[in-house]
């Protein structure tokens, strides 16, 4: 069945008027609040949201006339997400929120009467329009989410979160190759919980890697808004623990993401297995001579020697002696114990 354009719109609408809700009454000071966005304030992200909507309209209006203008703007380096944050740094609040409703409206009006099957040109691959009307939706929840945290507020969730896992699946083969690794054979099978208490689901039934909890965590997680060790989500197989470690839902480079609250522990250097904050630990001999151990706090838990985790490499790494490793072990363990 093709997906609706007006219900599409519709949804995109309802999210947008969310996201204006909450900068609407923002004084100068507010707008200029900092969000969890590095160097980003809220300006910054209504800017880049109307920015990517008049692209989204000329890809759809003049798909001649947007292919030139992006061939010129990557030419000359004006089309990174600071780069576009920085030209408009200067507009006050009103000028943002203008410029978001009219460009906003225009969206709405132009997508609604297009077919969701047409190709548009994009930045990288071309996109239909139904998926690339979902993308704004995808991206207007995102933004919102740095604005709500910026100003202390919690949005409620809703059932358009849907559009958001939706794209978060598709785009597993995107996370890999944007990463540049190669996307596991092994299928992953996704079942969220909706805002509803529904069950939504995506991939084989019986697949053995499997990712399961919260629709909005893993909305949070896919946008990355938040680090997957400060939801509830949970993961089964190697492969599903590696894409969420680096899921990524919208277009362009590999993102940083949010460093974890609580971050699990990696030691290794002992000859049994222990179990850290939240996940299970390897245990095994150090590529160093020597009795000291390695304690590490790498943002994607940990993973077999060879692994995706190991290629990343390791961070935030610091040498012990073991017997200054006991308390944190036997303090790791019981708090494993009280998960």
């Amino acid at each position: 069945m093709p997906a609706d354009m007006h219900a599409l719109a519709e949804d995109l609408a309802a999210e947008s008027g969310v996201l204006r809700n909450m900068v609407a009454d923002l004084d100068d000071d507010g707008w200029h609040t900092p969000t969890p966005a590095e160097g980003w304030n809220i300006s910054d992200q209504i800017s880049h949201l109307s920015f990517f909507d008049d692209a989204a309209i000329q890809s759809a209006t003049d798909p001649e006339g947007f292919a030139a203008e992006m061939e010129r703007a990557f030419t000359v380096g004006e089309l990174t997400p600071d780069d576009v944050a920085e030209r408009y740094r200067n507009q006050s609040g009103a000028e943002l929120l203008g410029w978001f409703d009219a460009s906003r409206r225009r969206l709405i009006n132009v997508f609604s009467e297009l077919d969701p099957a047409v190709r548009l040109p994009w930045f990288g691959l071309p996109m239909s329009a139904a998926s690339s009307l979902t993308a704004r939706i995808m991206e207007t929840w995102a933004h919102g989410q740095d604005v709500a945290d910026a100003l202390g507020e919690v949005r409620e969730p809703t059932a358009r979160l849907r559009h958001i896992v939706h794209i978060g699946v598709r785009a597993m083969p995107f996370s890999f190759a944007a990463n540049g690794f190669d996307l596991p054979p092994d299928p992953v099978r996704v079942e969220l919980a909706s805002p509803d208490a529904r069950l939504w689901s995506w991939g084989p039934e019986h697949a053995a890697n499997r990712v399961t909890g919260p629709a909005l965590d893993f909305c949070l997680v896919v946008t990355q808004r938040r680090h997957r060790y400060d939801t509830a989500l949970r993961t089964q197989g190697d492969v599903a623990s590696q894409w969420l470690a680096i899921a990524q839902a919208f277009a362009g480079p590999p993102g940083t993401g949010r460093k974890p609250a609580h971050q699990a522990l990696v030691v290794v250097g002992g000859p049994a297995q222990l179990f850290g904050l939240r996940a299970p630990l390897f245990v095994g001999e150090p590529p160093f001579p020597g009795r000291a151990s390695w304690l590490c706090r790498p943002p994607w838990g940990w993973r077999r020697r060879g692994s995706l985790g190991e290629q990343l490499g390791q961070p935030s790494c610091r040498r012990f002696p073991v017997a200054e490793l006991r308390p944190v072990l036997r303090r790791g363990h019981r708090d494993h114990a009280a998960d």
